[in-house]
């Protein structure tokens, strides 16, 4: 998973924080954290591609949340950052090479795709059933003072 759904995640709390009324720009989203700001944006045009967030163009424009923090899962950040394809792709290796001709004796599902499977169904579920209210109020509860902090800092133009 590339850094840019840790980035996209960070941005929607901040979004929530900074409050709905205030658009935000990419720049100053990435400036927050350090991050490029080009690299940034790609993300969040990827949120804004899938109804997570809207983009307002212009001077005072940026980005606003396009739904609550309740009505997104982690999963759709994923999706949205990341694609839907799966995780592991099987490619088949083991009718390659020398062992192919053993392969004949295998059953036709790869033993290690149905496991990557599995897997990947369980990461894919647990994704979904958590939403970013729900990464908002732990984080508020380890740092009590960072949405006040960012809202002070955003006022600071």
């Amino acid at each position: 998973m590339s850094e840019g759904v840790e980035w996209a995640l960070h941005s929607c709390v901040n979004l929530a924080w900074s409050g709905p009324d205030r658009a935000v720009s990419a720049a100053r989203l990435a400036a927050w954290h350090d991050l490029p700001a080009a690299y940034l944006n790609k993300q969040l045009q990827a949120l804004a591609r899938a109804g997570i967030v809207t983009s307002t163009p212009g001077p005072r424009g940026g980005f606003r949340l396009a739904r609550p923090l309740d009505a997104i899962s982690l999963m759709d950040v994923v999706v949205a950052v990341e694609g839907a394809e799966d995780a592991f792709r099987c490619t088949e290796i083991r009718q390659q090479g020398p062992g192919a001709g053993a392969a004949s004796g295998y059953p036709a599902d790869c033993a290690i795709a149905h496991a990557m499977t599995r897997a990947e169904l369980a990461w894919r579920r647990a994704l979904a059933a958590q939403n970013l209210d729900e990464i908002r109020q732990q984080a508020e509860r380890q740092a009590p003072e960072a949405p006040e902090r960012l809202r002070a800092w955003l006022a600071t133009r």
